[in-house]
């Protein structure tokens, strides 16, 4: 089970944020662990943003006292058109935001997105809600939000 790192501070998880690439260039602010994400929200330093679809959230599972503003909907092959006048309406620019998908991949075209659409700090959670594939083809058993054990509920 989840324990909270009652000694981490803001600062220091965002210095980490800030010095991790994830392996390429990014145009955002950087990347968290599960871990640091769940933290900063602990804190009031950051809102977490779930991108994926309302369906996804309802059958896999979602982390409680998330917003949620779709990347890209159920069905569709292009991103949600309507993303950053909705990602207004729930948070600030000037907010720290911590972007939450599947596997990271979508929460990094949405972050790259949102940077340029004027958001100063967003941060990608790695490995996302349910982490990347594994040898079978299936997610949850390398990395991810429900792995590490935080708070989720289904339903």
């Amino acid at each position: 089970m989840f324990k909270p790192s009652t000694g981490e501070e803001k600062t220091q998880i965002l210095y980490r944020a800030f010095s991790r690439s994830g392996g390429k260039p990014r145009s955002y602010a950087g990347y968290v662990t599960p871990q640091e994400a769940q933290r900063l929200a602990e804190l009031g330093a950051a809102k977490i943003v779930d991108l994926r679809t309302a369906f996804e959230r309802e059958y896999v599972g979602h982390v409680p006292g998330t917003l949620h503003v779709e990347w890209l909907p159920l069905g569709a092959t292009e991103p949600n058109p309507g993303f950053i006048d909705a990602l207004n309406t729930v948070a600030e620019p000037k907010e720290t935001l911590v972007f939450l998908c599947r596997s990271g991949k979508r929460s990094d075209a949405a972050a790259t997105a949102a940077a340029a659409a004027g958001f100063g700090c967003v941060l990608n959670v790695l490995g996302g809600f349910e982490g990347d594939l594994d040898d079978e083809g299936q997610r949850g058993k390398l990395g991810g939000w429900r792995k590490a054990g935080l708070p989720w509920k289904q339903g």
